[in-house]
């Protein structure tokens, strides 16, 4: 159903500009699915960079503001001194929604955050420098004045109210959604192991790494591990742990950050997907994965037992036999496969931008009549 009232969002499609990683990928769905909703809202998206620009039709039906801002420099103003606000920026609006939890700066808007984990917290040091400097010491005091707070699992909502102690009838949860693809074919033999995401610490890409080569020197017609995703912190230390550094050389490949259709390509050939990651918000790969039919092999920690329910194999990711273990299973147990794919497959129908875009148009809304009710 097409909500009533008229409403004018403005949203922060920075995280979507190039390259986009989780946060983007969400900015830019949830932003196509709120201009199919209600056609008679005003959805802009703004954007600041010295250097990449936004293209007029980055989505369907939605308007842009480019501004040529540093994204330090922006950044900077807003999160340390609360100016400019976005009005001064060319921008009219009721809503004002950041894709992170510090709040965009506006003299009328209501303000709407959002919370994809709360990691920085507790692991600062594993966060790039922006982050380290702002998030821990400034976030908590941004989600509780803001008039709604998004939240993208169930999980990340558990964590905002207790170590924020935001009030429950303030966060919505607004999952990000099932892409639009056809569910594969599975290969005719088993194709390479598959991580996908940013290589950083959270990913626990080492412990992943380890219980491969574990794996492959039990078994040596393992296929070999791809790493697709930008690197964000040191890799070659990983080749020193290993005591045969011509296994890691030969049968580890980090593909770096892939196209679209590159990461479709990639999901469509392997054999299974692995996160073994210490934390997740949500964890869009492994929806990804299921979403067309590929196994996974997942940390049994944050958001990824509430994403793949019954379809994913859950391990302790620090447990180097049991994440070897469960690959190996998969490998070795076609029927197993196919199992996994068919609940994979049955659990991404669970997650859908335009159900979200409801959730979050309606908590835009009551974020308009909060902020109403406070001026």
């Amino acid at each position: 159903m097409v909500p009533s009232g008229r409403l004018r969002i403005l949203l922060d499609y920075r995280p979507a500009l190039r390259q986009r990683t989780g946060v983007g990928e969400y900015a830019h769905n949830l932003a196509g699915a709120l201009c199919r909703l209600a056609p008679d809202d005003e959805v802009t998206l703004f954007s600041s960079s010295w250097k990449d620009r936004l293209r007029p039709d980055a989505v369907a039906g939605a308007s842009t503001i480019d501004r040529r801002i540093p994204v330090s420099v922006l950044n900077f103003a807003w999160h340390r001194l609360g100016w400019p606000p976005v009005e001064r920026l060319g921008a009219a609006a009721d809503v004002a929604w950041s894709l992170h939890p510090l709040v965009m700066p506006s003299r009328r808007a209501a303000q709407v955050v959002t919370v994809h984990d709360l990691h920085f917290l507790d692991h600062p040091e594993a966060t790039t420098r922006e982050v380290r400097r702002d998030y821990p010491a400034l976030a908590a005091a941004h989600v509780r004045r803001a008039d709604g707070v998004i939240a993208n699992s169930e999980y990340t909502r558990g964590l905002i109210e207790a170590r924020l102690g935001i009030p429950p009838d303030r966060i919505t949860v607004c999952y990000p959604g099932a892409p639009a693809w056809r569910v594969r074919e599975e290969p005719s033999k088993p194709g390479p192991i598959l991580h996908v995401g940013t290589i950083e610490p959270r990913k626990n890409v080492q412990a992943l790494i380890r219980a491969y080569l574990a794996l492959a020197r039990e078994h040596p017609e393992t296929p070999p591990l791809v790493l697709a995703g930008r690197i964000a912190s040191p890799v070659a230390r990983l080749a020193a742990e290993d005591a045969q550094g011509e296994l890691f050389r030969t049968r580890v490949r980090f593909a770096g950050y892939v196209s679209d259709a590159e990461r479709l390509q990639l999901y469509r050939e392997a054999s299974m997907l692995v996160i073994a990651s210490s934390e997740e918000g949500f964890g869009l790969p492994a929806l990804e994965a299921l979403t067309i039919g590929l196994p996974v092999v997942a940390s049994r920690r944050g958001s990824l037992p509430e994403v793949l329910g019954e379809a994913g194999m859950l391990v302790n990711p620090d447990d180097t036999a049991a994440l070897s273990g469960a690959m190996l299973r998969l490998l070795s147990d076609e029927d197993l496969r196919r199992a996994q794919a068919a609940k994979g497959v049955s659990r991404a129908r669970h997650f859908n931008w335009d159900d979200s875009a409801g959730r979050l148009r309606t908590a835009f809304e009551h974020a308009r009549s909060r902020k109403a009710g406070r001026s």
